[in-house]
């Protein structure tokens, strides 16, 4: 339940929360890694034929998946599947929606609205989900707020399996408080029309939630314990480093950390899994801007052909125009992805 009554932050507490939420993450994730998710390997990616990701607008941005495909490319030659990112921004799988989201425009889209016609049209192999972020409503814990969550992880899977497909789950990114630290609110208030400043410690509860489902077979890969060390980890380097500007959307080095955590989970080679990070520091290759290009090209018309009530989405071109348009990109793609094997 949320406190009624209102706590003051000072600058020190402020630091001490930060710095508390980044390092539990971190202590969490290292215990909970050592149960490695089950029957994961690079095969899981390079023997499917359409993969799907779901998500909100971290996956929609999709700088981890474009990294995520260039590995898998890399390490398959010849390889012709098919990534489908299918992330909505400000999406959620529990359903919740803060009361003036947006400005009180629209509530967030919830995954129950448009998973059926995914599901069917897409027809996938795998899919991989990463929901969190959005579904704590970016307010201090609560056990509803968490059931929903729970609940509407397990909808998703039963969806999944009745679609005879495979179901990875990622946990969710870091909150990260700091680059908006002016901003946050304490703990203790009865609405948050700004983010709650600890709120990385719930995306760290739900985490460690889908961590232990390890033991009931679920196919896991910890994004969050991840980025939570290496935040941490360069703080001490750099006392004002983020991954991101707003605290929740990760820049193109943050995507590259979450990749790294994917294809590691994925048993990727140590070098492949850390290519990622190698080419964020880099200036964009034609080869991962191909990648992009095509990624973007596909994500969009397939968001508009199956549907979803987001205001302000780009609409795509129809799908026989865009998959025309993407077979051409494939064979840019692997040329270029030859040049660089």
């Amino acid at each position: 339940m949320i406190r009624s009554n209102i706590v003051s932050s000072t600058p020190k507490m402020k630091t001490r929360v930060f710095l508390f939420a980044l390092f539990t993450a971190a202590f969490f994730s290292s215990v909970l890694r050592a149960a490695p998710s089950p029957e994961l390997s690079p095969g899981t990616l390079s023997r499917a034929k359409r993969i799907l990701i779901l998500g909100d607008s971290i996956t929609y941005a999709g700088g981890y998946v474009d990294f995520i495909e260039a590995a898998v490319r890399l390490n398959s030659p010849g390889w012709h599947s098919t990534f489908l990112d299918l992330g909505l921004s400000s999406e959620t799988v529990s359903g919740l929606s803060e009361p003036d989201h947006a400005g009180g425009k629209f509530p967030r889209p919830d995954l129950h609205e448009r998973l059926d016609r995914v599901l069917a049209q897409v027809q996938p192999d795998l899919v991989l989900a990463c929901y969190g972020m959005n579904d704590g409503i970016y307010y201090p814990f609560a056990e509803e707020r968490f059931a929903k969550f729970k609940e509407g992880i397990g909808w998703l899977r039963e969806k999944v399996s009745a679609a005879h497909a495979q179901l990875i789950h990622l946990t969710p990114p870091v909150f990260d408080p700091f680059p908006i630290r002016e901003k946050v609110l304490p703990d203790g208030l009865a609405a948050y029309p700004k983010a709650y400043e600890g709120y990385n410690s719930v995306l760290d509860r739900y985490s460690t939630w889908l961590l232990e489902q390890r033991k009931n077979g679920w196919k896991v890969i910890d994004v969050h314990g991840p980025m939570a060390a290496e935040l941490a980890l360069r703080r001490k380097e750099t006392a004002n480093f983020a991954f991101s500007k707003d605290g929740i959307h990760p820049d193109r080095l943050g995507h590259a950390i979450m990749a790294r955590a994917i294809l590691s989970g994925l048993k990727f080679s140590e070098a492949l899994a850390n290519a990622p990070v190698k080419w964020a520091n880099e200036p964009e290759t034609g080869f991962l801007r191909l990648i992009h290009t095509r990624r973007k090209l596909l994500s969009d018309a397939w968001l508009t052909a199956t549907g979803h009530k987001r205001p302000g989405m780009e609409k795509g071109l129809p799908l026989p125009e865009a998959t025309a348009k993407a077979k051409a990109l494939e064979i840019e793609i692997e040329a270029a992805a030859r040049s660089v094997r």
